[in-house]
C-alpha cells in the first residue's frame, strides 16, 4: 500500500486515478511515499524519512526544496503544459484590457452618479481618456518559448500582431510548434527595444531575477505593456511603477498582488489567477499523479526537475532496483558488482544522467536480498535505493 501525502487540495479527476486498493490518500498522514502539492510553501517542512517523491501540480517548482530533496535521491514532479492554455487565454485577456483602458474605464462607469440623462453626458465627456490601441500591427516580445511562451505567441500572431521571441534553450519540439512568424532575438535588450508588449514567461532563478530592471525598461518602446504570468521576482516592481509614473510604460499586468502595484491606476494586477481554471487544476492533477504513479510502480520517471526522464519496459523474471546517486564514476560497476556477488543476473539496466544526479533501473532475474539494498545505500554518493518486488 503506497501512501500519498496532499498538502493543497488536489482536483478529484487526478486523484481518481490512484487505486483505493493500493494507495491511501490523505491531507494528514504519517510516512508518506510521495506528496502531492500545488502552492503550500515546503521549504520549512520536516521532510519524512519514508518520502520518495513530491509531485507539483503545476509548472513552477520554488515552493518546493528541490536542492535539498536531490541530496536526498527524492525525485521532484511538476507538470509542463498542463496548465499552458489556461495562462495563454489570461495572458490574451490581459493584453486587451491593457490596450483598451478597460479596467480604468470600468471603474470609472462604476463610480458615475445622476440620472442616466446626467450618467450620459458624464461618458460622453470623460470616455476620451480611456482611448486605446488595437493589436494587429503591433510587436509582442515573448521572453521563453516553453509550453505556454509559444502558445502565447501563436495566439498573437493570429491576432495579426508581428512577435519576437526569446529563447536560447528552446527545444527542437517547441520549435516545430511556433507559427513561421514568429522572429527571432538574440537578447533580451534586443527584444525589449522591438517590443510594444513584452509578456515574460521564464522560472524565476538567480539568472531571472529582476531580469527586467530600469535599464532594459528604458529601451522599450514608448507606451508599451509589460505583462508576468511567470514569477513576481522576475521583474523590478519600483522600477516598473517608476517608469509608469514617468509615462513611458503604459500599462504593467501582472498576476502577483504587492504593496507597490495592487491599487496603482496603470496596473492590472490579479490575484494569481494564471492556472485557475477548472481545465487547468484537472489536467495538471491527472498529469502529476500518473507520474507519481509510474514512478512509484515502475521506477520510470518523467517530468522531474531533478532527476533524468527514463523509461524502461518492466521485466517478468525478477525484482527491479533504482539507485539515485551522484553523477560520479564506477557508480555502475559497484551496483552490478553487488548484484553479481548476490548470484544475481540483471536482465536489463537503464542509467542516465541529469547534472550532478545519475539514476539507474535495473530487471534482475530473481529476488534482490535486503542486505544488497543496505551495502548499497552505504556506498558513497549513492543517495537513495529502493526495490519493486
Amino acid at each position: 500500500m503506497y501512501r500519498i501525502l496532499t498538502l493543497n487540495n488536489i482536483a478529484a479527476k487526478g486523484l481518481e486515478r490512484l487505486p483505493r486498493d493500493q494507495y491511501e490518500v490523505a491531507s494528514e498522514l504519517a510516512s508518506p511515499d510521495a506528496i502531492l502539492v500545488r502552492s503550500h510553501r515546503m521549504h520549512d517542512m520536516e521532510m519524512p524519512e519514508s518520502l520518495k517523491a513530491i509531485g507539483r501540480a503545476g509548472a513552477g517548482v520554488n515552493n518546493i526544496p528541490v536542492e535539498a530533496m536531490s541530496h536526498r535521491g527524492v525525485a521532484v514532479f511538476n507538470t509542463p503544459g498542463a496548465n499552458a492554455n489556461a495562462v495563454k487565454e489570461l495572458v490574451l485577456a490581459g493584453m486587451l484590457l491593457a490596450a483598451r483602458n478597460i479596467c480604468q474605464g470600468w471603474e470609472f462607469a462604476r463610480n458615475l452618479s445622476g440620472d442616466d440623462a446626467e450618467i450620459n453626458r458624464q461618458v460622453e465627456a470623460g470616455k476620451k481618456q480611456f482611448r486605446g490601441i488595437e493589436l494587429p500591427g503591433r510587436t509582442l516580445g515573448v521572453v521563453g518559448l516553453g509550453a505556454i511562451g509559444v502558445k502565447v505567441a501563436n495566439a498573437a500572431r493570429a491576432l495579426g500582431m508581428s512577435v519576437v521571441g526569446l529563447d536560447p534553450g528552446i527545444t527542437v519540439s517547441r520549435a516545430w510548434e511556433l507559427e513561421s512568424g514568429v522572429r527571432q532575438a538574440h537578447s533580451v535588450d534586443e527584444l525589449m527595444s522591438r517590443s510594444d508588449m513584452i509578456s515574460l514567461h521564464v522560472p524565476f532563478n538567480e539568472h531571472t531575477a529582476n531580469l527586467i530592471n530600469e535599464d532594459r525598461l528604458a529601451l522599450m518602446r514608448p507606451g508599451g505593456t509589460l505583462l508576468n504570468f511567470s514569477r513576481s521576482e522576475i521583474v523590478d516592481e519600483a522600477a516598473v511603477v517608476a517608469a509608469l509614473d514617468a509615462g513611458r510604460l503604459h500599462a504593467y499586468v501582472n498576476d502577483f498582488p504587492s504593496r507597490l502595484t495592487k491599487q496603482h491606476p496603470r496596473c492590472v494586477t490579479l490575484p494569481h489567477l494564471g492556472a485557475s481554471t477548472v481545465e487547468a487544476e484537472e489536467n495538471c492533477a491527472v498529469m502529476v499523479v500518473e507520474q507519481i504513479r509510474d514512478y512509484l510502480e515502475t521506477g520510470n520517471v518523467r517530468n522531474s526537475v531533478n532527476l533524468p526522464d527514463i523509461q524502461m519496459p518492466r521485466g517478468d523474471k525478477g525484482d527491479r532496483m533504482t539507485v539515485v546517486n551522484a553523477n560520479v564514476p564506477n557508480m555502475l560497476g559497484q551496483v552490478s558488482t553487488m548484484l553479481a556477488e548476490a548470484g544475481l543476473n540483471i536482465d536489463d539496466m537503464y542509467n542516465k544522467s541529469s547534472g550532478d544526479i545519475a539514476y539507474t533501473l535495473v530487471d534482475v532475474e530473481g529476488s534482490i536480498p535486503d542486505a544488497v539494498v543496505r551495502n548499497l545505500r552505504a556506498v558513497d554518493g549513492v543517495l537513495a535505493v529502493r526495490v519493486i518486488r
